[in-house]
């Protein structure tokens, strides 16, 4: 009985230690139940740790991009982001944007600085995930966007469903998006414009012959058009053109004024005949409850503010106070604008003409109609990277 006891240890203690070396060498199913008919449904992840992956990327625009105080690009530059679980891969994507003084380097700097703290979370909730992710880089929103958007790509490829499912969000009443003309001559604005047959164009302005530019245009389509100033106008400026761009059949004016400009944008607001949506002036979830009584509605973007997750909350911060809803691109390709898509249902307004904007694309899983944007995956953010 002794020999058998003390066998039984050992036999024990073997299994054991094979037990631990499967675990961690290969995987370890993880069930989670949950209510169903009878209440259980099962739910298998993996407990591997994710693995990260990054590539750096520049795609050329179709034409010079101009918008107002002379800034041109000619290519976006921007971060890959990938993380892996088992065979599955969740993509995002971080565009660097000069203005807000977002590199590819530096966020590529800050990623290899805390990989390991990146790679070693247990994806479970993407929610959570995007709060540790916030903890450890707090001063880099761009990055933290990218990370988020590949986890609820991940995520939702773990579910076998698109984001928006995962939401609980019905598709239906999505809203057109526009096409972007940049500042350029007249004449070129026009034949870029007639190149592209579209039923919303939203314009880029802040130049002195602004109202000359959209007049022109104006002889050559019965279509919507969206101001965006960027910033560029003072507020004398603004209180003249604003009459005479409403005459010219726009929808309303984007970011008129400088973004600490709420003493002028309070006049603005006062007095506009166009719906005032901010873009510069809310960036963050603090900004949101700012542009109350300065802005009629606010444009979220998905880089800026640090990724889905927190524009769930923005969304759901403006319905409360009133505020209009837009969302719109920083010439994202169609991974990023993938990531927009999933918010459609609950916009007024959406900017997702990145694809359209670039020559090269990285993906594909999109599909747009002059306006209209359909999903064609099947779950996570529906995009495959070409190869």
């Amino acid at each position: 009985m002794k020999r058998c006891k003390k066998w039984c240890r050992k036999a024990a203690d073997s299994l054991s230690i094979s037990f631990l070396i499967l675990y961690k060498s290969v995987l370890l199913p993880v069930y989670f139940f949950r209510s169903h008919s009878f209440g259980v449904s099962l739910r298998l992840f993996y407990a591997l740790q994710m693995k990260l992956y990054y590539k750096k990327i520049e795609l050329p625009f179709e034409y010079p991009f101009t918008i107002s105080g002379g800034r041109t690009k000619t290519h976006q530059p921007s971060l890959l982001i990938a993380l892996q679980l088992g065979s599955l891969i969740g993509y995002g994507e971080a565009p660097a944007i000069q203005y807000y003084d977002v590199t590819v380097d530096s966020m590529i700097e800050a990623l290899e600085h805390k990989r390991a703290f990146v790679e070693k979370f247990a994806l479970t909730e993407p929610e959570r995930y995007w709060h540790y992710l916030h903890h450890l880089f707090p001063a880099n929103p761009f990055l933290v966007a990218a990370l988020d958007m590949a986890a609820w790509d991940l995520f939702g490829k773990m579910e076998q469903q698109l984001v928006y499912r995962l939401w609980n969000v019905e598709w239906g009443n999505t809203p057109l998006t526009d096409y972007t003309i940049g500042i350029d001559t007249p004449e070129n604005m026009v034949q870029k414009m007639l190149a592209k047959p579209w039923p919303i164009y939203k314009i880029k302005l802040g130049v002195e012959n602004d109202i000359e530019m959209v007049a022109q245009l104006r002889k050559h389509t019965n279509a919507i058009f969206r101001i965006d100033a960027n910033a560029g106008w003072t507020l004398e400026e603004a209180l003249i053109k604003i009459p005479q761009l409403q005459q010219l059949g726009v929808q309303f004016i984007e970011q008129p004024l400088a973004k600490e400009d709420w003493e002028g944008m309070k006049v603005l607001y006062q007095t506009s005949s166009l719906p005032l949506i901010a873009d510069e002036s809310c960036v963050l979830e603090t900004d949101v409850e700012k542009c109350l009584h300065h802005f009629h509605g606010i444009n979220i973007k998905l880089t800026k503010c640090s990724g889905l997750t927190p524009a769930k909350r923005m969304i759901a911060q403006a319905r409360e106070l009133g505020l209009q809803v837009m969302m719109g691109s920083m010439n994202e390709s169609t991974l990023g604008s993938a990531a927009i898509a999933q918010f459609l249902p609950l916009l007024d307004y959406v900017d997702m003409d990145g694809p359209l904007l670039l020559k090269e694309d990285i993906a594909t899983g999109l599909n747009f109609e002059f306006g209209k944007v359909d999903i064609l995956g099947k779950s996570g953010l529906g995009i495959q990277l070409k190869q």
